[in-house]
This record gives structure tokens, sequence and C-alpha cells, in this order.
């Protein structure tokens, strides 16, 4: 949120994991590391492998200013269904049952891969073309994607809804448009996180903000 005169920080996450300044501030927090200057300046898109996804509040921690030298950028999403999309998932301290749950619907289907080094190594491959250095999307049929995932439409990203897509943007959703039956899309959300969304896991954070619903 602003602060006074101050303008906002370059730390909301876009559903393409992009780092945008909007005074909006999101209903989920996470991190990738640390990613901006003594300064604050943003200098790189992510310094670790391990991107996670985290609960607002835990344990009233607290961390003021934000973007402190030397320590993790502090980010934040709209909603779950977002930072999904950017390719995080959850974390293993602040949502300790979720993250268990994600581990045991993730070695179901990765049946080698039993670690968070395995998972994020994982994430880290659908998330970026390492011959391009540039983020992947992924070619799906649009009938077989789940609430929350997102797709480009016009080069902008729409999350699914039932029979509807909707326009994401930092402050919530908007231009509700009638889903095309059939066909493919290019799916955002990384392939195994659009798995997890399949699974309907019941997370403690919101999968869509509540302006998905109006």
């Amino acid at each position: 949120m602003r602060l006074g005169s101050q303008m906002p920080r370059q730390n909301r996450v876009t559903p393409l994991g992009e780092l945008v300044a909007d005074p909006a501030r999101g209903l989920v927090y996470g991190n990738r590391g640390c990613l901006h200057d003594a300064r604050g300046r943003i200098v790189r898109p992510f310094q670790v492998r391990r991107w996670i996804a985290c609960r607002l509040d835990f344990r009233n921690r607290r961390r003021s200013p934000l973007m402190q030298a030397g320590r993790y950028t502090e980010l934040f999403f709209l909603d779950e269904a977002t930072a999904l999309a950017a390719g995080h998932r959850p974390c293993a301290e602040c949502r300790r049952e979720d993250y268990l749950r994600f581990l045991e619907q993730w070695t179901a289907r990765h049946r080698a891969e039993r670690t968070a080094d395995a998972i994020d190594l994982r994430l880290q491959a659908e998330r970026f073309d390492p011959d391009t250095r540039s983020r992947r999307v992924h070619e799906v049929e649009l009938d077989s994607l789940p609430d929350g995932a997102f797709v480009l439409r016009s080069g902008e990203p729409f999350v699914v809804v039932g029979s509807s897509l909707l326009l994401w943007t930092p402050r919530g959703y908007v231009s509700r448009v009638p889903r095309p039956r059939g066909g493919t899309a290019k799916a955002i959300t990384p392939p195994s996180l659009v798995e997890h969304l399949r699974d309907d896991s019941g997370s403690v954070l919101p999968l869509l903000h509540p302006s998905a619903t109006i």
C-alpha cells in the first residue's frame, strides 16, 4: 500500500512472474531470494530456485522497512492462483499442512521427486526456457484447464473460472469473457502446478481474489 507520498515498490508479481510497481498489496506473500540492491531497486528476476508462496501473516512476524539491503525481497500476489501461475509453490514453514498435502500429491505424480530441491528443479524448468532464458508458456487443451489456471489471450493474462475467462490486473479481475469451447491455449501456469489445481487441495490461502466472483 502507499505510505504518504512514497511510490509503490516494484514487488507486486504478475501471473507471468514479472515484478511491477502498484499500490495494491494482494492477499498472498512470498519470495525467491534477494532481488534488489542497497537502494531498493530490482536488479534480477530471481536469486534462487526456491520460489515460495506464504501467508500474509504468520506468528506476528513483521519486517520494516521492506526490501532491506541483503535480505530477501518481499513479494506480493493478488491471490494464490497468481502465485501458482508465476511458478511459486506453498511454503513449508508458514503453510506446513498445505506443503505436506502438496508434497503428497506431487510424489503421487512424480515418484522419484520426494524433496523440495527436486520439486524446485522441475518447476524452474517449467518456468523458463534455458536456451532463450525467457518465460515458458505451454500449449494445452483449453477445456482441460481447472479453475485458477492462467492463459494468455491477446498477450494478456486471463484466469479460468468456470465457463469464463477473467482478465488479471494488480488490483483484481476485470473484463469477464466467455471461455471458448475446444481448441488450445497458451497456459501460463506451469504444468505441474496445473495438476496441483486439479487436486483441489483446499489451501489456507484464497485461490481467487474476491473480484473473481463479482
